[in-house]
C-alpha cells in the first residue's frame, strides 16, 4: 500500500520548498516555492503528534546540522535525516535520534564515479538497517541517472532494476527524488513511478511533482502499492494549495485500515 511521507527540507537554517533543479550554488535566483516562518522542530512535532512515521529531514548545503538535529531531538526514531552524510559523522545523528540516516554523495568520488567501498564502511559502521540510500535521478537518454552535489552532478549509476536489486544489500529503504519535476506540482513522473514499483526490493519513497491527493491514488496504481509518496510544495502546511496536510492523513489511516 502507499502511505504519504512527510518531509523537511532545510537551505540554509530554514524550512523552505525548493524546485529541485535550481539547486546550484552559481546560481544568483534560486526558485522558491516557500519559506516557513516556523522552525524544523515546529514540523517534527506535528509529525510526532500525529503519528506519521518514515518522514525525511533533508539538508540542502552547509548551515543546516542545528536544524537537522533539532528536529530529529524532537522526534526520536520518527524521522530520517540526510545532506552530507558520511561514515565519519553518521552516528552523531542516529545518537541524536534520527531512525536512518540517508546518503548520496559519500557513495561516488567527485567525478559522480561510484565507490562501493564507501558504503560497505558504512554498513560495517552503522549496520544496513539504519541506512536509507537516496537514488535522486535525473533523466537521461536512456532512462534516469543518480544525480549528487544538490542533484548538480550526473553521475555515472543508473536507475535501474540492476542497481535497486544490487543495493538493496546496504539499504534498508530508498528515497528518490525526480529532480527534474521537484517542486513544480506538475504531477509525479510515471513512468519512473512505475518502474520503482517493479525494480524495488526494499521499502522505497518517491518525491517530486506531487500536486495532491490523487497523486497518492496514482503512485499507488502505478506501483501496485510498492511505493510511498512524500508531497511538499502543493501541501497546505508548506503553502501549497493542492492538498492539505489532513487529508494526507485520512489517506494514511484508511490505507491502514485496509
Amino acid at each position: 500500500m502507499t502511505i504519504f511521507r512527510p518531509c523537511i527540507d532545510l537551505h540554509q537554517g530554514q524550512v523552505k520548498q525548493i524546485v529541485g533543479g535550481s539547486l546550484d550554488s552559481e546560481q544568483e535566483e534560486l526558485r522558491t516555492n516557500f519559506v516557513s516562518d516556523r522552525d524544523a522542530a515546529y514540523y517534527a512535532s506535528m509529525y510526532r503528534d500525529d503519528g506519521v512515521t518514515g518522514g525525511h529531514v533533508i539538508q540542502l548545503g552547509p548551515g543546516n546540522t542545528q536544524e537537522a538535529l533539532k528536529a530529529i531531538q524532537t522526534y526520536p526514531g520518527g524521522l530520517q535525516v540526510g545532506g552530507g552524510i558520511h561514515s565519519e559523522n553518521a552516528s552523531e545523528f542516529l545518537d541524536a535520534g534520527a531512525s536512518h540516516v540517508i546518503v548520496t554523495s559519500m557513495m561516488f568520488d567527485r567525478n559522480g564515479r561510484f565507490q562501493r567501498s564507501q558504503l560497505e564502511t558504512l554498513v560495517q559502521k552503522i549496520g544496513k538497517a539504519r541506512i536509507v540510500i537516496d537514488l535522486s535521478c535525473r533523466r537521461v537518454e536512456n532512462g534516469w541517472r543518480v544525480a549528487m552535489n544538490r542533484w548538480q552532478t550526473i553521475t555515472d549509476l543508473g536507475v535501474n532494476a540492476e542497481t535497486l536489486g544490487d543495493l538493496a544489500n546496504y539499504a534498508d529503504e530508498y528515497l528518490i527524488h525526480a529532480a527534474d519535476v521537484e517542486g513544480k506540482c506538475e504531477g509525479v513522473d510515471e513512468e519512473l513511478v512505475e518502474k520503482l514499483g517493479q525494480w524495488t526490493q526494499v521499502p522505497c519513497t518517491y518525491a517530486g511533482g506531487a500536486r495532491g491527493l490523487n497523486d497518492l491514488e496514482r503512485v499507488d496504481q502505478l506501483s501496485g502499492g510498492h511505493v510511498d509518496l512524500t508531497i511538499g510544495s502543493a501541501l497546505d502546511v508548506f503553502g501549497g494549495s493542492g492538498v492539505t496536510y489532513r487529508e494526507c492523513l485520512a489517506w494514511n489511516r484508511a490505507q491502514q485500515a485496509n
